[in-house]
């Protein structure tokens, strides 16, 4: 061996023999499960597992779009703290050019925020149709 791969070894020896220690662990415990753990064959078995509650009806149900708006709306949302956090942490090298920045793209966001409740996006029950109960009209 030369003296460079002499050098990379006592250098990184440590690190292959904890490599080499996780994949034996890993065996073990997976050996181990296998011969000690216990084996039950009945009808539950081959069910899926729902919390120890035997699942009824199809798995094939329809969703609301309206939770795939709210998934997406916090995506939104979410990616903004995102970027506030980046200016957050480097509001002192930014200045004042960067709290405009910061204060437009809230400004931004708070009108979107506004505009999807508006709209009726936030809402999750239905919109009641034709007149209240509560009104009547007198001819």
């Amino acid at each position: 061996m030369t003296d460079e791969a002499t050098a990379l070894i006592a250098q990184y020896w440590a690190t292959g023999l904890f490599i080499i220690a996780v994949f034996a662990l890993c065996a073990l415990m997976i050996g181990a499960a296998s011969l000690l753990g216990g084996r039950s064959r009945g009808p539950s078995k081959s069910l899926p597992f729902e919390s120890g509650v035997v699942g009824t009806g199809s798995a094939r149900q329809r969703f609301s779009v309206k939770f795939y708006l709210v998934a997406m709306l916090f995506v939104i949302f979410d990616i903004e703290a995102v970027f506030l956090f980046a200016w957050a942490v480097s509001v002192r090298e930014v200045g004042w050019e960067g709290f405009a920045g910061a204060a437009v793209f809230i400004f931004i966001l708070l009108a979107g925020l506004v505009y999807d409740s508006r709209v009726g996006a936030l809402e999750w029950a239905p919109r009641k149709r034709g007149r209240s109960p509560d009104i009547v009209t007198q001819r």
